[in-house]
Parts: C-alpha cells; structure tokens; sequence
C-alpha cells in the first residue's frame, strides 16, 4: 500500500470536519505543487489561510495534532506579572533581526518545563512555520519544545510582552530628527520654495507615516489633520466613533504639514488650497496591505491670510471585513427576518442609518451570503472601499460617472445588485425598478430609522405600488459601544431604579446583571470595541397595504405600530437586549437611540 502525504492527511481532514470544502483543497493543493510556491516554500495550512482565508486556529489546530504538536491553552496558564517579566528578559536579549522574525512567525517563549527545568516551552500560533528553529535558538536554550497556542490567545500575550515598534515615531523620540520652528508667513500667498526648505530639514513624513502605522494598530478608523492658528496642526484619531487627539504638532506652518501628506497621497495637487480633493494612500503596515481613502478640504479660521485646509483619513482594513453573517450579531427577530429576505430571489434590501453605523459592513456580510459561481453580481459604488471577492465592482470616474452606471447596468446582465447608495430619484427609481424585474439589489439610505426609510422614498416621488411590492426589507442599524471586559463592573443596587425608569421590568433587573463603566489601561473609558443594533421591518402584507392606501404622505406610526405588531425589535429594544447580555450601558444606548426607536 502506497505511503499517504500528510499534506494529503491534513487537507483531507480538514474536509472531512467541514473546515474548508472540496474546491478549496483542490485549488490549494495545486498552489502548494505550483513553481511559484516552490520559492515561497508555503505548506497547505499556510496556503489556505492566506490564500483562502480559512480559519487559522481551525486549520492549525488539525495541523498540530496531526504533526504531534502539544496545546497549550493560556487562559490555564498562570500569566502574572512575574511570567511577564520573565518572558520579556528573554526577549529583551534579541537583536532586533531576531525580533522583528520572533514577530512575524507568531511565536513567545512561555516557561521552562516544570519536569524538564532546561526545556523551554515555546509557543506558536503556527508550530510549522520553517522559521521557528531559527527563533528558537535565539532564545538561547539547549532543549526546547514547540507547542501550539490559539492565534488570538498569542496576539494577546505579545501586546503585553513584546508591542509592535512605530519606527517612524522611535525616530523623533530618539531625538535623532527635530520638527524646526519656521516661523510662519503673513504673505496671502504661500512662499513655495519657504515651505519646501521647512519640510526638507523637518521629520513631518516621519511623524505622517508614524501616525499611519499606529492607526492601523490601534484600530483607528478615521484619522483627521486639522490646521489650527498658532501654527498648530492637530492629529486625531476616531475609535469606536469618538474622536480623540493623538498629536499636536507645534511650532511648524500648517501648510508644511499638509504638503507632507498631499506629497504622500495619490491623485491630489500639493498647491491646490482652495478645492476639495479626493485621492488614496498604499502602505504595506505590519505584512499588510492597507489602503487609506484621503479627502482634503478647505477651512476658515482667524487667521483670514493663512489658506487652512482639514484633511480626513478613512484607514480600509481588508481584515475587518466580515463575511459571515453570523459574526454581525442579529439579533432576535431581527435575524430570521434578514436571512428570509436575502434568500429571496429578487427584491431590494436597504440599509438605513447615519454615517459611520457600519451600513456598508452588514451589505457586504449580506452579498458574502449569496455570492456563487452561477450568479453574476455587480457594484456599483463611489469610491471602492473593500473589494468583495466574487462580484464585479463597477469604476466610477470622469467617463462613467454614477447615474451613467446605474443606467447602464441592466444591460449587463445582472442576477445581483449592490448600489452604494440610493441618493436621489433617478437612483432610487432604478434600484427599485430592478428589484421588481427579477433582481436581488442591496442599497443603503441615510434616514433615522426604517419606517422614515419609506417616507424618505416616497418624498422622493417613487411610485407607492413600487415600494410596496419591491422591498424585502428595511433594516435601520446603529453602532453602539461595547464594555472592556478586563474593567467592567455591576451596577450598584441604588442603581437600579435607573433601569426602571427607561423601561426595564422588575423581573428584568432581578435575572439579568447589569454593568457600567470604570475604565483602565487596555480601553478607551471603560469601553472597547463596538456591536450593532438593529431595528428590521419585514415587508408584511399588512405593511404593504398601508403603504399602497398612503395619501399625500405615509403615516410612519401606522408601520411602526404594524411592524411592532409583526415582531420587530425597534432600535432601542435592541440596545436594551444587549444591556442584558451585559455588553453595554444604559449610556451608551440612551446616546445612541431615542425614544421613538
């Protein structure tokens, strides 16, 4: 009997447990066999997360126990102060060569074994990576064992032991490189040749790229640069949807600094200062590729002969894009009201809420559901900000502008549609025209809630009988705040009564525990990460009758009160669930919603 590969093993094992499927393992057996991958050297595990986005821990977890490797579980682990220290005078040790591999192997010294005391016990997210003899032997042991450890549960003790270097930052800090005072001009126009020797003797690209590098790994979603008088440019940094200064940077001409990120972004004019301009950054951040979408406008302030501008950056990390639906976290009727109206054939599903309420991450979780080979499925959206594997995303520019694409695009032959957003008439007639000619669209409206949604439509001029019979289903959506887990604490008893008061039962306060805010060094005030509220208005037949016998306007409390009826969760009943789960505050949702949702 012929001798099994245990890449063969590995791969078939991974099937048989529904981890990947079977054109998944065909395709990536024929990478991990191709003379390309003869010079990068990639296993199959490492070729499937990569390249297919498999599941790390999933697939090397198999991985490990099929090569014998032994895991370890860290939350068993006694990780205090003094195993920190320990691990880190390791670590302090290392060249920075052997670090920077240490890191991006994903592998941490952990302890000596307590039945061999020379052994070290060295953990890795991935056992087989061909780099860990190297790494191990900088630690400078004689005897060692490689154990496996969970992706997340590693990343976790490296934050602690070993952060990640800015090194654009450790430049200024060093004090190696000064940002200089240049003075200023009170000239109406900008002395070129000035600005341009104040940037060439100043570390402002250190200090530009520095802030890039660090709102990537902070999670940042928007960074904003705001000249100020005095010659001020501040830095700020959006996390879970609150701004927060990062830098001030003093004593240097706004204008220099916009120059250094005008220089550093594509398609923008450096001596355009009285437009608005629109253009992109690349950067390839921790073995990352990272796009920045940039937008630069001008602004007023008291210094009249100075031209400020505001520059806003949105940082586009390809690694937060959720593609399964059930990582958005719906809840209730919510949920089954979703799956139910993406699995119809044709319809419009639209997304309503304010900006910056994750909109865009639900649809494209939605169209990840319903993607397949046999459908041809267009986008059409301006700018790009994510690209979706397996749909068709439609270019937006000077030749083919919006409303040219959404014209054009049934003659493409189209089974699904995303239009980024329905943003007038024309728009609006045409998406929902499609979803009543056979087609599944998905869009996004700005309005408060669902119900608003179809009077907004209305308004517009779309016929009622095309509301009616076109939408699926409205989903509003909020972000809200979600608690640090590390802090968090339960509300005191006199703190209860508030809970009454917003509308909680008493049987509610005695079976749930409910938590508030402290704060500590690992978040953001008590608070960490953020989770979405929804509020979604199936399209019964008792909705579709109201909106059909609409006069001169739709009674948006007749659908609530209809929707209410159906089993929909408004906004706030939604925040309210999720206090109970004890995810967040009674804060946070009183911030969030209002009383109508």
């Amino acid at each position: 009997m012929p001798e099994i590969d245990i890449t063969d093993k590995i791969g078939y094992t991974l099937l048989k447990k529904g981890i990947i499927d079977f054109e998944t393992l065909e395709k990536s057996l024929k990478m991990k066999d191709s003379e390309e991958n003869k010079k990068n050297r990639k296993n199959l595990g490492q070729i499937l997360v990569t390249e297919f986005g498999a599941d790390h821990d999933a697939v090397f977890r198999e991985v490990a126990n099929l090569y014998a490797f032994r895991e370890v579980f860290l939350a068993d682990e006694k990780i205090d102060d003094t195993r920190i220290a320990f691990i880190k005078k390791i670590i302090d040790q290392l060249s920075d060569q052997q670090r920077e591999m240490m890191t991006q192997s994903k592998v941490l010294p952990l302890k000596f074994d307590e039945r061999q005391t020379d052994k070290l016990i060295i953990i890795a997210a991935d056992p087989t990576d061909r780099n860990l003899p190297l790494v191990a032997r900088s630690f400078n042991v004689k005897k060692y064992e490689i154990c496996y450890v969970r992706l997340k549960d590693l990343q976790m003790l490296m934050e602690r032991v070993a952060p990640a270097q800015n090194e654009f930052l450790k430049l200024l800090e060093d004090n190696r490189i000064t940002v200089d005072d240049a003075g200023g001009t009170d000239d109406e126009n900008v002395d070129e040749q000035a600005l341009e020797a104040e940037i060439s003797k100043s570390a402002l690209v250190n200090l530009f790229e520095g802030c890039l590098v660090e709102a990537v790994r902070r999670g940042v979603s928007d960074v904003h640069v705001v000249a100020a008088e005095g010659n001020r440019t501040n830095f700020l940094f959006r996390v879970d949807g609150n701004l927060q200064v990062w830098h001030c940077q003093e004593n240097t001409t706004p204008e220099a600094v916009m120059a250094v990120v005008k220089d550093r972004t594509k398609n923008v004019d450096r001596f355009e200062r009285e437009m608005t301009q629109d253009g992109f950054i690349q950067r390839v951040i921790d073995g990352h590729q990272l796009r920045f979408r940039v937008s630069i406008m001008p602004i007023v302030t008291t210094e009249f002969k100075h031209k400020f501008e505001s520059i806003v950056i949105r940082v586009l990390d390809d690694r937060k894009v959720i593609t399964d639906l059930e990582k958005l976290g719906l809840q209730g009727p919510a949920r089954a009201f979703f799956y139910k109206a993406i699995n119809r054939p044709q319809g419009i599903i639209i997304l309503t809420g304010p900006t910056g309420s994750g909109k865009s991450t639900t649809l494209i979780a939605a169209l990840y559901q319903v993607i397949d080979p046999t459908v041809n499925v267009l986008t059409i959206e301006e700018p790009v900000e994510y690209i979706i594997k397996g749909a068709r995303q439609l270019k937006i520019g000077p030749k083919m502008g919006f409303e040219e694409a959404i014209r054009g695009i049934l003659r493409h032959d189209p089974d699904i549609v995303l239009v980024g957003e329905m943003r007038d008439k024309i728009t609006a007639e045409t998406a929902i025209k499609m979803a009543n000619t056979g087609h599944l669209v998905f869009s996004t409206l700005h309005t408060n809630d669902a119900p608003s949604a179809i009077a907004r439509l209305y308004k517009m001029g779309v016929e009622p009988f095309l509301l009616a019979y076109a939408i699926n289903i409205i989903v509003a959506q909020r972000l809200i705040r979600t608690l640090c887990k590390l802090c968090k604490q339960p509300l005191d008893n006199d703190e209860l009564e508030h809970l009454l008061k917003f509308g909680f039962s008493e049987e509610e306060t005695r079976n749930h525990t409910f938590y508030k805010a402290i704060g500590c060094e690992k978040c953001n005030g008590g608070y960490k990460g953020r989770a979405a509220i929804h509020e979604a208005l199936y399209f019964s037949k008792a909705i579709k009758n109201i909106i059909l016998n609409a006069g001169e306007k739709v009674d948006e409390n007749a659908i609530r009160e209809q929707a209410t009826k159906d089993g929909m969760w408004t906004l706030r009943r939604s925040g309210m669930e999720r206090m109970m789960e004890g995810t967040t505050t009674l804060e946070e949702v009183v911030s969030t919603t209002t009383e109508e949702d």
